[in-house]
């Protein structure tokens, strides 16, 4: 098969898995509001998700493809980068006019890091369709795809799922509607298709990389919950007895589990 139609491939199975972040949203369109305490534990739930992603999923997988140095250097870059690009949004009046407020501050940051968290993804399916397993799942025209890169497409697309959740939570809370949720969360994941194909091209240079960019992602979504996600649930749950504390713990610990549970099985 020519080298056109292998991209081809590579790219419709990067594009799959970031398609697969909008089916997050889905569960938004059978609630008409979120307050109380439920807001309080998808907060939680949104971090416990994340927190087991960049634990368990990414700086785990890092550290198994390359030197646990490298994967620091990339997480403590991750945390350094979202900082920076959280003090411009906050020092600068970059907007104005009634959409001005915190929330559309926390909106971009978020959207941002888990777009920015996708690349790597995109970058582990295309070295996965480039590796040479000696198992073939399929054969398209003269292009043998492993069960590998088989294994790779629906692991990712199923973990993208709650991540797709974890991005829709903060956009849904602020009051966007349902829809555009859904293109922010694919859009989130479009990055994926563009890390497949570059990574399918660049195999050996980015195989490098990957553990970097892994830990880079990492650090960028440990200061997302940290900074943004578990502050947001403590200030949704400062009505609620106990300070919301309780539900907020809760849908931490579900959402953590509930992810490493995905990763384990994946």
């Amino acid at each position: 098969m020519p080298l056109f139609g292998e991209l081809a491939i590579v790219f419709v199975a990067g594009l799959v898995t970031g398609l697969a972040t909008g089916l997050g949203v889905i569960p938004f369109f059978f609630v008409r509001e979120i307050s109380g305490q439920w807001l309080v534990v998808l907060w939680g739930l949104a971090a416990g998700v994340l927190l087991s992603a960049a634990s368990f999923g990414l700086l785990v997988e890092g550290a198994a493809d390359g030197e646990f140095t490298h994967v620091a250097a990339g997480c403590l870059a991750g945390v350094g980068f979202v900082y920076v690009v959280d003090r411009l949004l906050e020092d600068y009046d970059l907007f104005t006019g009634p959409d001005a407020s915190p929330d559309r501050r926390t909106m971009i940051l978020v959207v941002g890091v888990l777009t920015l968290h996708s690349l790597p993804e995109g970058i582990a399916v295309g070295v996965a369709f480039a590796d040479l397993d000696p198992t073939v799942a399929f054969v398209a025209g003269e292009f043998a795809v492993s069960t590998l890169a088989v294994s790779m497409l629906i692991a990712i697309s199923i973990i993208n799922v709650p991540e797709g959740l974890a991005i829709a939570i903060p956009l849904v809370s602020s009051g966007m509607g349902r829809w555009r949720v859904v293109g922010w969360a694919v859009f989130s994941g479009l990055p994926q298709p563009i890390g497949a194909v570059g990574a399918y091209l660049l195999t050996a240079s980015l195989q490098q990389l990957l553990p970097v960019s892994f830990g880079f992602a990492a650090g960028a979504l440990l200061y997302l919950v940290v900074a943004e996600f578990l502050p947001a649930g403590v200030t949704a749950g400062e009505g609620l007895p106990g300070g919301g504390r309780a539900e907020l713990a809760v849908g931490t610990v579900v959402g953590f589990l509930g992810m490493l549970g995905l990763l384990t099985l994946l």
